[in-house]
């Protein structure tokens, strides 16, 4: 019964946010990525242009947040394989709108070990067309079930992203997008691999 009401709570969420990301269009295969500087959970200074000339591509995901299953469910598949990823010259970046001390819980949750920046501002989910900010009424129905997206994020506003992946070349060139608002769906390592 607590698993049937759980996917009916997921479900109504899937049929709202649906809704509300329609102008959200994500980048495409092709375009420059756009290039961003910030810190890490662990401190660690994240440059994209540097990123590209130390290894062959950078996978960066975009995740909602320490409270979504979906989200940590794709970090430790990615966690997992995080050995065969970098052995084929990735680095991999989360996204994150929250805050370090959620990230820090999402670390808690997934053992992840590589780096998840906190998108303060949202600049990052900007530059990749992944932003979107909740409506009120269904910023109030997440706090009902337990989760404060603007606390979460350390803000006054509720702001997420489309969870998404993007593999970009050595060349800064995006070469492959996982763009869906369907917040469920994410790119499979498998996917991932076989395009790196």
């Amino acid at each position: 019964m607590k698993n049937l009401k759980r996917t009916f709570i997921l479900s109504i969420f899937v049929l709202i946010f649906v809704g509300s990301t329609k102008a959200q269009t994500g980048l495409k295969n092709g375009e420059v990525a756009p290039n961003f500087i910030a810190k890490d959970s662990e401190g660690k200074l994240i440059n994209l242009k540097q990123l590209l000339k130390g290894n062959k591509s950078v996978v960066l995901f975009f995740y909602r947040g320490q409270w979504c299953p979906y989200c940590n469910k794709h970090i430790k598949n990615l966690q997992d394989s995080l050995q065969s990823l970098n052995a084929k010259g990735a680095y991999i970046v989360g996204v994150t709108p929250e805050s370090d001390e959620s990230i820090s819980k999402t670390k808690e949750k997934t053992k992840a070990s590589f780096s998840l920046v906190s998108d303060n501002g949202y600049k990052i989910m900007k530059a990749y067309k992944v932003d979107y900010i909740m409506e009120e009424s269904l910023a109030s129905k997440y706090k009902t079930y337990g989760i404060d997206v603007a606390k979460n994020n350390g803000a006054i506003d509720a702001v997420l992203p489309v969870p998404a992946t993007y593999i970009i070349g050595k060349d800064g060139k995006i070469k492959f997008v996982q763009f869906d608002t369907d917040y469920k769906k994410r790119a499979s390592v498998k996917e991932i691999l076989a395009l790196l």
